[in-house]
């Protein structure tokens, strides 16, 4: 099994400013398709997010594919949240038993993402949502993690989703042209980088990298709440052409029938 622990934001690592930001971010924005709602989020990681949207939710289950991983949100939620090791490709869930099912950067992780639609599809409600959030793979200085099988973009989230009776729309959030400085000088080196193969895979050999990117490290939180970051609206994007604009691209498929 991959080492997923090593490519993770685990609550606690040293992290940029703007990781933090971003995590807020896509928490927050999918706070607004939560209220109220049952909820399932795969591939949850340690878990920051979960405090503030089973705040939101009539019912909150989130699971993560590595026992190991799980383990650290455990540790900090204790019988809060009610927390499953489960494969998003074969979810241990009835048919019709969620209004909403959140997979946040980690659609790459997936070897079959096909059959975590047709997985969504079976354990969603009529109407019921998908909620995206992936690394842009269409910018020309982007990074690919280890143990990733295939990055979507626009196009081609557009295209997994509505082949399984989804309608889609798509946002970019984390805008390039607001970048600090010093991001945009460096992104040609990164680029460079990034073409021989010279930047570290996991996230404790990428600190070094990230303190020349953007200063100052921070610590991510175990759980993040309403007012830790300031929050912004993603931008609508089109699915007929790659994003050029966004480092980060979020996805809402609802489901047809």
């Amino acid at each position: 099994m991959p080492d997923y622990i090593s490519v993770t934001e685990i609550a606690g690592d040293e992290v940029s400013q703007e990781q933090v930001q971003r995590i807020c971010n896509r928490y927050y924005w999918a706070g607004q398709y939560c209220k109220g709602m049952d909820i399932l989020e795969v591939a949850c990681g340690t878990g920051q997010g979960l405090g503030y949207l089973t705040k939101l939710a009539r019912s909150l289950i989130a699971g993560d594919y590595s026992e190991d991983i799980l383990e650290i949100a455990r540790r900090h939620y204790e019988n809060r949240l009610d927390l499953r090791q489960f494969d998003a490709q074969d979810m241990p869930f009835e048919d019709n038993s969620f209004d909403v099912v959140i997979l946040f950067e980690a659609i790459y992780y997936i070897p079959d993402a096909e059959q975590f639609v047709s997985e969504c599809s079976r354990v969603l409600r009529p109407g019921g949502k998908v909620l995206i959030a992936t690394a842009n793979k269409d910018l020309y200085d982007f990074n690919p993690s280890p143990y990733t099988h295939k990055y979507y973009g626009t196009i081609e989230l557009n295209k997994l989703f509505t082949d399984k009776g989804f309608s889609v729309e798509l946002f970019g959030n984390t805008p390039i042209n607001q970048l600090s400085v010093r991001q945009k000088v460096l992104r040609p080196i990164k680029k460079i980088a990034t073409s021989l193969h010279l930047i570290p895979g996991s996230m404790k050999g990428k600190k070094f990298l990230k303190r020349i990117m953007f200063g100052e490290l921070v610590r991510m939180p175990a759980e993040i709440d309403e007012g830790m970051a300031e929050y912004q609206p993603p931008a609508i994007i089109s699915h007929l052409y790659p994003d050029k604009k966004h480092k980060v691209i979020y996805c809402v498929a609802t489901l047809i029938r």
